[in-house]
């Protein structure tokens, strides 16, 4: 059965979580093997600017994961607007994005340096003492794998 990728687009902003996280790990397994989730880019990246930390994530992941299928160059136009999430308010969703941008490296090299930078810039005093060591180890190994591809 074929996936509903309007219907299942739409339960991504559901209020409960399952339902969104649900909706979300389906549209990243359609969005690995087609793209049938790409015309929806314009979508993703008006989810960056919801209030919510858990639909910016989402949002987030599958811009990333649509990298691959970006012949219109969607991502290299909100590249700067992706990159300012690796200092989200929240340190789960800067976690996230980082973690998430050799992904973007690998399918969309023109911006690797961009990435890099980006990366290399990061202030880390805004977050908890607690928070700090973790974010600066995803930062090193995404720089790692960037520095790989």
């Amino acid at each position: 059965m074929s996936l509903d990728i309007a219907k299942t687009f739409e339960a991504l902003l559901d209020k409960n979580n399952n339902i969104a996280y649900k909706a979300l790990q389906a549209l990243r397994k359609e969005s690995e093997e087609t793209d049938r989730v790409y015309p929806y880019m314009d979508r993703l990246s008006d989810m960056l600017d919801n209030d919510n930390s858990y639909i910016r994530t989402r949002g987030l992941t599958l811009l990333a994961y649509n990298a691959k299928w970006d012949k219109d160059n969607k991502i290299d136009e909100i590249i700067d607007k992706y990159l300012k999430y690796i200092t989200d308010v929240k340190p789960i969703t800067a976690r996230q994005c980082i973690k998430l941008l050799p992904f973007i490296a690998k399918h969309k090299p023109e911006l690797k340096n961009d990435i890099l930078a980006a990366l290399s810039k990061v202030d880390l005093c805004t977050y908890d003492d607690s928070m700090q060591p973790l974010i600066y180890k995803d930062i090193q190994k995404a720089l790692e794998e960037i520095h790989k591809l």
